[in-house]
């Protein structure tokens, strides 16, 4: 890379602390860094002009799971395990607002609502018969009952006579959140580089050699640098630079023109959280549809499919709006990482490189406590 003696000094040379990713696990791991490490040099490589991931592209849920999903994790984890998880949850959206401050996160706590269609009625009595049984295991986080039945006011068609409500699930605007991420970095002396992204780790044991491969006046540019650690925080596009369980996973989302006198105020689930959406001031954001075709979206590739699309706006105008006309404004997808485990993967990687990935869909409620733990991994 053609770079000047003053451009390599100041931004590429003498760095500390390589963080890959720009996201809510990348900027609050570069965060708790700097607390640990006042004095060193914390540079974060994002490879987009913006977070390429989920981070910005969500729907700004801050949830902690409905109860459908619950009792789904139940058949492959532990009661203990599920308990934890809802807890990271709960704590990591606590750390998220004591970061940030609610007004930069324009949290709002209008509450969570799970809906079923006509045809999920077994769903919907399983769930409706485990409501006692699922607040009771909850019960020492929450100090309350969670989950409870609701009527359907809001003019849903087609679905289950009752809803499942939780006063604890609130929304935010993920775009603000990755702002004010942004700015405390920025305040506290950390780069952020866009536009670079990382194509090669080696940790030889006293060093990381990462190769930049940045987009330069529409030219490409190649440079070796050398760092002390990196940290791994690019969740769904991980598997670049891991061998580990974690996949990743294509949301589309779409959201709509201003909607006159819009009486739908939450967030909502559907089919055990493949679906999910919420009001944002007067539209409505609406998301999912992965379980359409779970080999398709098991991509990094930030594209469109009709099947996906026209299943949302056939929802939208059979049961979220049914008797109000509505026009899509935008519609766009964002990059999750899964795997078999809803356990996030927080672990050194080499002497030197250090991953925080598989967030399971989970990036607003734990992001910022994964970006936490990955700080902790070195001395």
């Amino acid at each position: 890379m053609n770079l000047s003696f003053w451009e390599h000094k100041t931004w590429l040379s003498n760095i500390d602390y390589a963080i890959i990713g720009s996201g809510i696990v990348g900027l609050s791991c570069a965060l708790s860094l700097r607390k640990k490490f006042p004095k060193s040099k914390i540079v974060v490589f994002e490879r987009g002009i913006l977070p390429s991931g989920a981070s910005t592209k969500n729907a700004g849920f801050a949830c902690f799971g409905s109860i459908s999903e619950i009792l789904e994790d139940l058949k492959n984890h532990s009661e203990e395990e599920v308990v934890q998880l809802v807890k990271n949850r709960v704590e990591g959206l606590k750390l998220l607002r004591k970061t940030l401050g609610d007004q930069q996160l324009d949290y709002q706590e209008y509450g969570g609502y799970e809906l079923f269609t006509k045809e999920d009625t077994e769903l919907f009595e399983n769930c409706k018969s485990k409501i006692g049984y699922v607040n009771q295991l909850l019960k020492p986080i929450f100090k309350a009952e969670v989950f409870s039945e609701k009527e359907n006011h809001f003019g849903f068609k087609h679905i289950q006579p009752k809803l499942i409500y939780s006063a604890f699930e609130g929304q935010i605007d993920t775009g603000k959140m990755v702002l004010g991420l942004i700015k405390k970095a920025s305040e506290e002396n950390i780069l952020i580089l866009n536009s670079s992204e990382i194509t090669d780790i080696s940790d030889n044991g006293e060093a990381v050699s990462i190769q930049l491969n940045s987009s330069e006046t529409l030219r490409q540019a190649q440079c070796d640098i050398r760092v002390k650690k990196v940290f791994i925080a690019t969740n769904g596009f991980a598997k670049q630079f891991l061998d580990e369980d974690v996949k990743p996973a294509r949301a589309q989302v779409l959201v709509t023109k201003p909607i006159e006198n819009l009486q739908i105020k939450g967030t909502f689930h559907l089919d055990k959280g493949y679906y999910y959406f919420r009001n944002i001031d007067n539209r409505i954001l609406f998301g999912g549809g992965r379980n359409l075709d779970f080999k398709t979206e098991e991509t990094t590739e930030m594209q469109l499919t009709e099947l996906v699309q026209n299943k949302l706006e056939e929802l939208l105008k059979t049961v979220i709006l049914p008797r109000q006309n509505f026009e899509i404004e935008r519609r766009w997808s964002g990059i999750m990482g899964m795997g078999k485990q809803k356990k996030p993967i927080v672990e050194a990687v080499s002497e030197n490189v250090f991953c925080g990935v598989r967030l399971g869909g989970m990036g607003v409620a734990i992001g910022s406590s994964i970006g936490k733990q990955l700080a902790e991994l070195t001395n």
